[in-house]
């Protein structure tokens, strides 16, 4: 059975077919939020702080650090504000962290203060990636997200998606690493714009666990952009690509209609043993209650962006404010 182990100093967690759900936090990323963009340049991490302990409070599993706040300069000024954000964060909360970097010096200097065994978001099958990014997972026995694009961009065939997977998975095993470390995006495409994103998904998730035998994840809120209400459209799309085999997710636990779909989905995937969490956290819950909170809620409070930084692929999703 693949399982992929990421842990804190104090904290280790199983990614696989046989697990609970893995849940990624995403908040921790100045993409598309200018305000926590700026908060970060100017030192402050209130923002950062405040997101750490509410996703965790939420549920999450793991939680994604980017600290990408400028396309100016990245190799100069990321390296350093991702490592103290990371030490600000690893000091704060128990659970495992996911370095999330297109900077290649970034992402080594994280590794470099980490605690435990940090998942690496992320590797393309571009050349230049592969050189950069594999021997560093070697280096520091990490395991690493896999996005399923290459020099060529994205590709509308999901065979060529799941070749390029293939791709990352075996020259990764020329490093010396193996395939249950190796965390496939196969790059979900928003269903808003590709009437078979949905399809296409299911059925990459089923080659990838069954012909590769890896573990897998996303950029959750993908699936949604563009349309209204799209936390109904994520929360729908959980138990889906959970019955398909995906392992995990970038997502925003603080969204309960999603973070509940999570729970139902591990409770009938029998993951959740004597559906024990699902008890645990609904028994004292009021639906009357709910539905009187959700009637007051302002209409349309989502949003969502693609994940990284600005001009960024794969690798999980934005965080949703």
């Amino acid at each position: 059975m693949t399982r992929t182990i990421v842990a804190s100093a104090t904290k280790e967690i199983i990614i696989g077919f046989d697990q609970p759900f893995c849940v990624i936090g995403e908040r921790i990323n100045p993409t598309g939020r200018k305000k926590l963009a700026a908060e970060m340049i100017e030192g402050n991490f209130d923002t950062v702080i405040r997101d750490a302990l509410e996703q965790v409070a939420a549920g999450a599993t793991m939680l994604d650090v980017n600290a990408g706040v400028t396309s100016v300069n990245p190799n100069e000024t990321e390296p350093a504000l991702l490592v103290k954000t990371m030490e600000i964060v690893q000091g704060l909360v128990d659970v495992p962290l996911s370095i999330d970097s297109s900077v290649t010096a970034a992402i080594e200097a994280a590794l470099k203060i980490a605690k435990g065994r940090p998942l690496v978001n992320s590797v393309t099958g571009e050349e230049e990636k592969l050189e950069a990014i594999l021997p560093l997972c070697a280096k520091y026995d990490v395991p690493v997200v896999a996005i399923s694009n290459d020099e060529t961009g994205i590709s509308m065939d999901p065979d060529v998606r799941f070749a390029v997977a293939k791709k990352i998975v075996e020259r990764a095993m020329d490093y010396g690493i193996k395939p249950h470390d190796i965390v496939v995006d196969p790059l979900v495409m928003p269903i808003g714009a590709l009437g078979d994103a949905g399809r296409q998904v299911f059925q990459l998730l089923y080659r990838l666990r069954n012909e590769l035998k890896v573990n897998t994840t996303c950029g959750l809120s993908n699936i949604s952009f563009g349309l209204p209400h799209r936390h109904g459209i994520n929360a729908g799309f959980i138990p889906m690509v959970i019955g398909a085999g995906m392992t995990s997710a970038i997502m925003n636990p603080c969204r309960p209609q999603e973070m509940e779909a999570v729970r139902a989905a591990n409770v009938l995937n029998g993951t959740d043993p004597n559906c024990g969490n699902w008890i645990m956290t609904y028994r004292d819950h009021k639906p009357a209650e709910a539905g009187a909170a959700a009637s007051t809620a302002a209409p349309g409070a989502s949003s969502g962006r693609r994940g990284g930084r600005a001009g960024r692929t794969g690798g999980g999703s934005a965080p949703t404010e």
